[in-house]
């Protein structure tokens, strides 16, 4: 990742196209929509490979399945990867099957959780739809979900009905549903195979053993009264912390959950609103946050809990070319980060 810079290091290096491949920083593919919901593959067979989802106005939308190749440094759409979609996805994850033990499978969240199947033929077809309110054919929309990597039969979704519910996604049924917050939930992260966490528009993040289902425990309040946490990122390499993203404001909070209801640090040095945030999937104290201000900032925490005179700096930044929306840090490939911005994917290196 380089600092403040939206060329692409292949239009400015006088040096042979092929070197030019070989150590391009930055691969840019543009869709044919604005793009809003992202993830990363992680499965062995599929280096390179993200899902993307328009966000469109009307019922209609899109998700396309592109490929980086990186021999001739082209990001590749394949119309048989393509397909529609009902409503804007809020959320889209690949099965987190590394080893490709599983079928090929990739979830949505809308009005509904879908469950794609990536056949061997290279098409997509609906594997199942799946509606987590018994008494009617509609459900509340899914603002987020997450699958559960440690157990990869189980997806959980966040609601605006208020609920969280847990899916077993081979059986295609209700594992288990709680009501979570007071009002509409926003996200939702799994910390380990029983253990999942959510922020609210009711201000709090809340941790939920699935043990117990009776009980949670509020890790932390937004000082502010009736202000919405709006995403919520769990460490993967040090179960201890995560962050949460404050609605309309530049700030991220980083919380250690043995010590509920104080952030142990706050990140302050993006301009304008953050959209997304993500634990490096390689290291317990690296984390990147993106924004309306066009930038991704890469932080290292290894001081997290020490005073830092005039607050933490970030070690990386990048300036994209509008508002950054969506992030994505893969485990499969940790050297590279994938932001999305405007109708625009762009694959950087760290």
């Amino acid at each position: 990742m380089v600092a403040t810079t939206t060329a692409d290091p292949q239009t400015v290096d006088p040096i042979s196209d092929d070197q030019q491949k070989q150590r391009s920083e930055i691969y840019t593919y543009e869709a044919p929509w604005h793009i809003y919901a992202m993830n990363w593959s992680v499965r062995g067979d599929k280096k390179y490979r993200l899902a993307i989802a328009s966000l469109l106005e009307h019922s209609q939308n899109r998700v396309q399945i592109v490929q980086l190749d990186d021999s001739t440094g082209e990001i590749r759409s394949d119309p048989a990867l393509s397909f529609d979609h009902p409503y804007p996805p809020t959320k889209t994850i690949f099965i987190p099957d590394k080893d490709c033990s599983k079928p090929d499978l990739l979830a949505t969240s809308s009005d509904f959780l879908r469950v794609w199947h990536v056949t061997d033929n290279n098409t997509v077809e609906l594997k199942t739809t799946l509606n987590g309110n018994k008494n009617s054919e509609y459900c509340g929309p899914l603002t987020s979900f997450d699958w559960n990597e440690a157990e990869p039969r189980r997806i959980g979704t966040s609601s605006i009905d208020t609920t969280c519910t847990i899916w077993d996604v081979e059986k295609e049924t209700v594992d288990t549903q709680l009501i979570a917050h007071d009002r509409e939930v926003y996200d939702i992260a799994w910390g380990g195979a029983g253990v999942f966490a959510s922020v609210s528009a009711d201000g709090s993040v809340r941790v939920f053993d699935l043990r117990d289902k009776e009980h949670s425990t509020i890790i932390y309040e937004c000082s502010e009264p009736d202000t919405p946490l709006v995403r919520l990122g769990w460490n993967k390499q040090d179960p201890r912390y995560m962050a949460t993203i404050i609605m309309d404001s530049a700030k991220v909070v980083v919380l250690d959950i043995r010590f509920p209801t104080l952030p142990v640090v706050e990140l302050q040095r993006h301009q304008a609103s953050v959209n997304a945030i993500v634990w490096a999937p390689h290291s317990s104290c690296h984390i990147c946050t993106v924004g309306d201000d066009s930038q991704a900032l890469i932080w290292d925490l290894s001081s997290m809990g020490q005073l830092v005179e005039g607050g933490l700096d970030p070690i990386l930044a990048y300036t994209a070319g509008a508002e950054i929306e969506q992030l994505q840090w893969p485990s499969s490939e940790p050297d590279w980060v994938a932001i999305a911005f405007s109708n625009k994917l762009q694959i950087l290196r760290v």
